[in-house]
């Protein structure tokens, strides 16, 4: 059983998987005039909860529960098949190079440290496994619950962003941690969601959208000059 020092090492930012560099779109949002004030970060944040977090979340946990199957065959089956339904929910190209490099960064980090983890059993797709994926095994390893697990990724989603919009705003970092105080509550609604959802097939997990992330994504990635990776 996981204590619990290592749940707050695996939801650190400063664990070493690169998302220090990704502000979750609000670089863009930010530079599209949607996000401008304490306020306006609040519902990106919460939006962002509500889709990218629940569905990262979801695949988390899922991807916890193939960690236990006893034959590794199956557990390989599993997995490749959250990888497809998790490819299919990210509608936009450059998220889903984002979510594989940031799983690559992961997977480097829980290779490391969980060496006996069962990651060989991830799909060996050249650009690496989703984030979620790699998240779910690292988290099982580390003897985190289901539920752990779904709260770190919930957590992840809104926190790069809150920091982000410090650097990208100039907002008080007081300020913004209270804002993520106030949304403590939805995130653990997001994760106790996911984790329940993890019961479910692959096909049937949630996929919550948000097509204006998506264009944003798509736009950001064209910028020569920008402060994050996504």
């Amino acid at each position: 059983m996981a204590t619990p020092s290592l749940l707050l090492l695996v939801a650190d930012g400063r664990f070493p998987a690169g998302a220090h560099a990704h502000s979750g779109g609000l670089e863009a949002a930010v530079a599209a005039g949607r996000v401008t004030d304490l306020a306006s970060l609040e519902a990106f944040l919460t939006g962002r909860l509500a889709t990218a977090g629940l569905v990262g979340a979801a695949f988390a946990a899922a991807a916890h529960r193939a960690a236990a199957l006893a034959e590794p065959a199956v557990r390989s089956s599993t997995l490749a098949q959250l990888d497809v339904e998790l490819d299919a929910r990210t509608a936009a190209p450059t998220l889903r190079t984002i979510s594989r490099r940031q799983g690559r960064a992961l997977l480097r980090a829980g290779r490391t440290i969980w060496p006996d983890a069962p990651f060989d059993d991830l799909p060996r797709t050249p650009a690496g496994a989703h984030q979620p994926l790699v998240l779910g095994l690292l988290c099982a390893a580390a003897g985190l619950s289901r539920l752990d697990t779904a709260t770190v990724a919930a957590y992840g989603t809104v926190t790069g962003a809150a920091s982000a919009g410090v650097r990208l705003l100039g907002l008080d970092p007081y300020q913004v941690q209270a804002l993520l105080v106030g949304l403590a509550d939805a995130c653990d609604g997001t994760a106790a969601d996911a984790a329940r959802a993890a019961d479910d097939p692959p096909e049937r997990l949630p996929a919550a959208a948000a097509p204006l992330a998506d264009i944003h994504a798509e736009i950001h990635a064209t910028w020569e000059v920008r402060l994050f990776a996504s």
